[in-house]
C-alpha cells in the first residue's frame, strides 16, 4: 500500500526528479563555488552579515519549498478527490 510505503520511508518524496538531478547538482557546485569566492573576499563584519544572510536564504528556501511540497500534495489530493465525485 502505497501510504504505508510512505510512512514507512520506503518513499523518497524530496528526491529529484531524475531528468534535473544532473542540473541540479551542477547548479548548485556553481553556487557553492560562488558563495566560497565571496566568503574568501569578505572579512570581519562584512563576512558576518554574508554568512547570516546565507543562513536565512538557507531557512527561507527550506520554508517556500516545504510550503510548495504541501500545496501541491493538497491540490493533487483535490484532483483526486474531484475524479471520484
Amino acid at each position: 500500500m502505497f501510504i504505508e510505503e510512505f510512512f514507512y520511508g520506503n518513499i523518497e518524496a524530496q528526491s529529484c526528479t531524475p531528468e534535473f538531478a544532473e542540473e541540479l547538482k551542477k547548479k548548485l557546485n556553481e553556487l557553492t563555488e560562488i558563495e566560497k569566492q565571496l566568503s574568501d573576499k569578505l572579512a570581519g563584519d562584512e563576512k558576518a552579515l554574508f554568512l547570516k544572510y546565507t543562513d536565512k536564504y538557507i531557512e527561507f528556501t527550506a520554508k517556500s519549498i516545504a510550503d510548495s511540497f504541501i500545496n501541491g500534495f493538497r491540490l493533487g489530493a483535490k484532483f483526486t478527490l474531484d475524479t471520484f465525485k
